[in-house]
């Protein structure tokens, strides 16, 4: 019961230990405690999880025109002169028929190239010869005004620039914005549900009327983490006082919008729950005739970029045409046919390569690419306004699986039930992700993991290796080293403190061992000593004893504790019969060396004895002490009357039936008032003959003619034995009682018993 409780609070505090973790991972989940490592193993998963997934494949869809050094060589260094802008915008949508055309461009400065503004100051000089050459001027405007002509490539277009928003502590803007795409009182009051800005850089004006659509250009740096673009926002706020306030589109969002013809979108809200403020932005709803798409978005009505796979001219996800063979007509015409079109560069020297998951130079274009391809796919990830309550159940699940779990096992289960709690999460999570798109946290359930089975482990190794240690230091010099294997397995169980256990004891005595000191010199007695205990005790402690002590030529040992065995009188009967037979080889070495040969008596008795760590302060042992532990003493001393090696008490003749046994006499011996039936082992039951079973036959006959006091019946019943083994010591004893017995008259007191009042 004792050991059961130990257990017991071992397990709780080793579960108590490894709750530690999952209340500091519901901290930062809950946002209570916000562990940047976390956060920076989630993104870590994202990227890792989105490499693997992502199609690799080529989007017909959507192609590149790219500013890329090829074309900078040719036309020279950017900015060029807006014809050649103009000439693109016209190959695209007239002789290509592209369905959209998107500029991931600003273009915030008049065209200087064009040297109009010169012209018309010279013009208006005071020279002669400048008479008639305003007029002129004027008549050929239209061809040097190279703004004027981009402008007309771009009107009654399905084109869209781009602007950028700012964000300043004095507003500034520069350029103008087109009108936004929802105004401020689409939206609830008392939640920001986009990013805000107060500034931005806008195209000239006279690119903005020609043009029906712009979008920002704005993507999301995790800049305080490590400045890799993952999400992009659809909408964002613009606050300031430089154009009007509201709600403006993203360059992807609005080259989509113009490819589908959607021409209305709705902000769609999250149930608000037991939140009584404003409920925060689910999606936005755009609606293209009868059709629609709900896009989601999170808090900064951002959405996660679809990556399809590496950027670049060579990633295979786009394809990329060089602007120089769109501007010279070099492609067949309609080749970009109801195409979605995107004018960006890939030049490292025009600034616009970001870190993406899929990549540490992604061209800035390719980011607006992936979301078109992906609204166009349908294949938006999302996270869920569910993704803090999923995070809270796999953490709280897979802390307590393990928790519990590891408190139940050793090492190789605990190891086993970590992998397999891993494997399910990731599982899980991935499956979610690549059948419905949902991007749930896992950092935090991996970190529960990880964490609960680091503490479990040291807590392991730290408290219960020690105990296991200690064990060994405890019961090393007594127990059999399996037994101690065994013990280390459940150390609470176990304890030198003192307890009543059923168990079986043995003494074995080296006969003539005072006359054997006489003769030997004392180093040479020493190694004799040693030889003999060393061989003794190895049989010992092959059959699972315990070695209590070693009593100058004695020694003790008992069965059944310190671990528990069913079986331990059988063990011990076991050892008894090989220790006399392993004395038989060692005196047959002994005569070959000329050292003199030993006889040895064992006493073998179970039952009921204290055994623990007794002593005194000074000096204390683990053993084991009771009336049977006297009896198994005063027995082992009565073999050499009975002519034997091995004399074991009733209770331990009961409880080893694989043994065929005589039965020797019933004594009294010195301490003890009552009788006790004493035996010796014959043979294994298995190899007994038939022989000795009616040899034993017959003896048993003797023995109850002798208590009954039938002394000519036990005499003529005895005579048969001696006519076979005239020799044997205890057929010689009893012939030798009989005989005088019979010389006597009954005694109506005597109870068959015979008293020893020695050992």
């Amino acid at each position: 019961m004792r050991s059961a409780m130990n257990a017991l609070r071992q397990r709780w505090a080793r579960i108590a230990i490894t709750l530690l973790p999952i209340a500091l991972v519901v901290a930062h989940v809950v946002g209570a405690w916000r562990l940047p490592l976390l956060e920076g193993l989630d993104n870590f998963i994202h990227d890792a999880r989105l490499r693997a997934t992502m199609p690799r494949t080529l989007d017909p869809r959507v192609v590149i025109i790219d500013i890329d050094d090829a074309s900078l060589q040719q036309l020279g260094q950017w900015p060029w002169s807006r014809d050649h802008l103009a000439r693109l915008t016209t190959e695209v949508m007239n002789r290509q028929q592209a369905l959209v055309l998107g500029f991931d461009i600003l273009f915030v400065e008049p065209d200087e190239s064009s040297g109009l503004d010169a012209l018309r100051r010279l013009a208006d000089g005071p020279l002669q010869h400048q008479i008639g050459l305003a007029e002129e001027i004027e008549r050929l405007a239209p061809r040097l005004d190279h703004d004027a002509a981009f402008a007309d490539a771009l009107s009654g277009q399905r084109v869209a620039l781009g602007f950028y928003f700012t964000q300043t502590a004095e507003p500034r803007a520069k350029g103008v914005l087109p009108s936004p795409l929802l105004l401020p009182g689409a939206f609830p009051e008392g939640r920001s549900y986009a990013t805000r800005w107060n500034g931005f850089v806008g195209s000239i004006p006279q690119l903005e009327r020609a043009a029906p659509a712009a979008g920002f250009l704005n993507v999301l740096l995790d800049a305080e983490r490590d400045g890799i673009v993952r999400s992009v926002p659809l909408i964002a706020q613009y606050t300031g006082t430089n154009a009007q306030p509201g709600y403006y589109e993203s360059l992807g969002l609005v080259v989509y919008r113009l490819a589908v013809g959607a021409d209305a979108i709705v902000p769609v809200f999250a149930p608000a729950g037991a939140n009584t403020g404003p409920p925060p932005l689910a999606a936005l709803l755009l609606k293209a005739g009868t059709r629609s798409l709900r896009i989601p978005v999170d808090g900064t009505a951002s959405m996660l970029v679809p990556f399809r796979g590496p950027g670049g001219a060579r990633g295979g996800s786009f394809r990329h045409i060089s602007a120089i063979d769109v501007i010279r007509g070099a492609l067949p015409p309609g080749e970009l046919k109801d195409k979605v079109v995107l004018v960006g560069s890939t030049a490292p020297g025009l600034e616009d390569l970001r870190s993406a998951p899929v990549g540490a130079a992604y061209p800035g274009v390719e980011v607006h690419a992936n979301i078109v391809s992906g609204l166009l796919d349908g294949r938006i990830p999302a996270v869920p306004d569910y993704a803090l309550g999923y995070e809270l159940v796999t953490v709280l699940a897979a802390g307590l699986v393990l928790a519990f779990g590891l408190s139940l096992g050793a090492a190789p289960r605990a190891v086993l039930i970590a992998v397999v709690t891993t494997v399910a999460l990731i599982a899980v999570n991935t499956w979610l992700f690549v059948q419905a798109g949902l991007v749930l946290p896992l950092a935090s359930a991996l970190a529960v993991v990880g964490l609960t089975f680091v503490l479990n482990m040291s807590w392991g190794y730290l408290v219960e290796t020690r105990a296991s240690r200690n064990l060994a230091h405890l019961f090393g010099t007594y127990v059999p080293p399996q037994l101690v294997n065994e013990m280390r397995a459940d150390p609470a169980r176990y304890s030198m403190r003192a307890e009543s256990k059923e168990l079986t004891v043995m003494f074995c005595d080296m006969r003539g061992f005072t006359k054997l000191a006489e003769q030997m010199a004392p180093v040479d007695l020493q190694d004799f000593l040693n030889a003999v205990f060393s061989r003794l005790t190895e049989v010992i402690s092959a059959h699972r004893g315990t070695v209590d002590k070693y009593m100058g030529d004695c020694v003790m040992a008992f069965w059944g504790a310190p671990v528990d065995m069913p079986n331990h009188a059988e063990l011990a009967v076991r050892a008894a019969v090989e220790m006399a037979t392993a004395v038989q080889a060692l005196n047959e070495a002994h005569r070959q060396s000329g050292r003199p040969e030993i006889s040895i008596g064992i006493g073998i008795n179970s039952g009921v004895m204290s055994v623990g760590d007794m002593g005194s302060a000074v000096r204390r042992s683990y053993t084991v002490v009771g009336d049977a532990v006297n009896l198994a003493s005063r027995i082992e001393g009565l073999g050499a009357r009975y002519g034997v090696e091995i004399v074991a008490g009733e209770a331990t003749q009961r409880q080893a039936p694989t043994f065929v046994w005589q039965e020797l006499d019933c004594v009294r011996v010195q301490g003890k008032m009552g009788k006790a039936r004493i035996f010796t082992p014959v043979a294994r039951r298995a190899d007994a003959s038939r022989r000795q079973y009616a040899d034993l036959e017959q003896w048993n006959s003797v023995l109850f003619a002798y208590r009954a006091q039938d002394w000519e019946e036990g005499q003529a019943m005895l005579a048969p034995l001696l006519a076979v083994d005239a020799k044997k010591v205890l057929y010689q004893l009893y012939a030798q009682r009989l005989a005088s017995m019979s010389l006597q008259p009954k005694d109506l007191n005597w109870d068959g018993a015979t008293r020893f009042e020695t050992k």
